[in-house]
């Protein structure tokens, strides 16, 4: 099972835009990266974003360039930036099919350093605005991290 956590785009400050939509560079950004990782063969069964218009743009976005049929894209509960990432980490195990969560820090940093490294403290990975981080499975039930695509390494793969 592959897990794909993201970080939304960058986004307007709360004094511009009360609901923190992504500015232009947040959108591009995430354009170029969707662009480039339609080629990497993601299939997700499921995109959970936050609901925070951000975290929503994000996975729409992505979820454009997929070009998934029946791909279900939906706001839920717990993906917030401060959300305990206990009951996220429990359904996850349960998980047969990929997913793709699209989040916030310091949640998704505290998730992935829970299923890497056991400790959610630990934070092995450095979130980036945009940027696709992919974990595996492995057959012992831990985790690997597969690959990340930042926006910066698009501009190299364009």
């Amino acid at each position: 099972m592959k897990l794909y956590l993201i970080q939304h785009g960058e986004a307007k400050p709360e004094a511009e835009d009360p609901e923190r939509s992504l500015t232009a560079k947040g959108e591009g950004e995430v354009r170029d990266v969707s662009k480039t990782a339609t080629g990497l063969n993601i299939r997700p069964s499921k995109v959970y974003h936050s609901g925070k218009l951000r975290a929503k743009q994000t996975a729409e976005i992505i979820f454009g360039a997929l070009k998934i049929p029946n791909l279900l894209v939906q706001a839920v509960r717990g993906l917030n930036p401060n959300d305990d990432i206990r009951p996220w980490a429990e359904r996850i195990s349960q998980e047969r099919e990929d997913l793709m969560l699209v989040g916030h820090l310091p949640f998704l940093e505290k998730l992935t350093s829970l299923l890497l490294c056991g400790n959610e403290k630990a934070r092995p990975v450095l979130f980036r605005y945009g940027a696709i981080v992919c974990l595996e499975q492995r057959e012992d039930k831990g985790w690997g991290v597969r690959w990340i695509l930042t926006p910066e390494m698009t501009s190299l793969l364009i």
